[in-house]
């Protein structure tokens, strides 16, 4: 079994109908890729996804939905996750607009109240991070405040740019929920001529590489999903170069 993946919503401008859903994962098989995250499609039907899917021997390894959808449509996103024989998906994040030390327990509560509703389901629910949940309330970072409220059945996508956006170290968060993260994120990150920090190519950009993937192996994790949200070049060139550059980290 393949470990590595495409996250779909780095080719979120070419997924915007069913016929364009078909040529991008035609296209990203043939970058060498055999399994994918379902992210930022637009309107396909479950059915014809999965025929898209299986013609082009390509595994749903995992996707995102929203917590909207986790919460108020879960017979069907469980039937649709079945359908296409997926066992994951995670919401992107939660995202406070003037955010108080009180939100992230009460966010963690409620979504604990909607991931039991997946329970015997055989659909796991996870989270995904960003950067600012690495602010600090009261001395604690509020995704340690989530971690340690979180009930065990939540699964954490650490995504390593982000993490490193928010001055935090990769290996060192992946370390610290190890055994419940199935599915990583791997994306890279430059610093511009001008100092700013960039999106880039896994092996192309600074993050310290040999210690990220020793601690996703340390982990537990089982499937190393590349992302990059915004490309410097066309994005299916990036997918490949990050291809090329993890496999050649010893990823297969």
């Amino acid at each position: 079994m393949t470990t590595i993946a495409a996250q779909m919503y780095t080719l979120r401008e070419f997924t915007k109908t069913p016929a364009d859903i078909a040529a991008t994962l035609r296209k990203v098989k043939k970058l060498g890729y055999d399994a994918v995250q379902v992210s930022a499609f637009g309107k396909i039907d479950p059915k014809e996804l999965a025929g898209i899917l299986s013609g082009e021997g390509l595994t749903c390894c995992a996707t995102h939905v929203s917590l909207e959808q986790l919460r108020d449509e879960t017979a069907r996103v469980i039937d649709e996750h079945k359908l296409w024989g997926c066992k994951y998906t995670a919401i992107g994040g939660f995202f406070p607009k003037n955010p108080r030390p009180a939100d992230w327990p009460e966010f963690a509560r409620g979504f604990n109240a909607v991931v039991e509703k997946y329970r015997g389901s055989g659909i796991r629910v996870g989270y995904h991070n960003h950067s600012h949940e690495l602010v600090r309330f009261d001395g604690k970072t509020g995704l340690q405040i989530l971690l340690d409220k979180f009930s065990a059945e939540i699964w954490m996508e650490i995504d390593t740019y982000w993490i490193q956006h928010g001055g935090g170290d990769p290996a060192a968060w992946i370390e610290k929920v190890s055994g419940r993260i199935p599915c990583v994120h791997l994306k890279d990150m430059a610093i511009g001529a001008d100092g700013t920090q960039l999106m880039a190519e896994v092996g192309e950009g600074n993050l310290n590489w040999p210690s990220i993937l020793s601690a996703c192996r340390k982990a537990g994790v089982e499937w190393y999903i590349i992302e990059q949200d915004i490309c410097q070049r066309d994005p299916f060139e990036s997918l490949g170069i990050s291809l090329r550059n993890a496999k050649e980290m010893g990823l297969v």
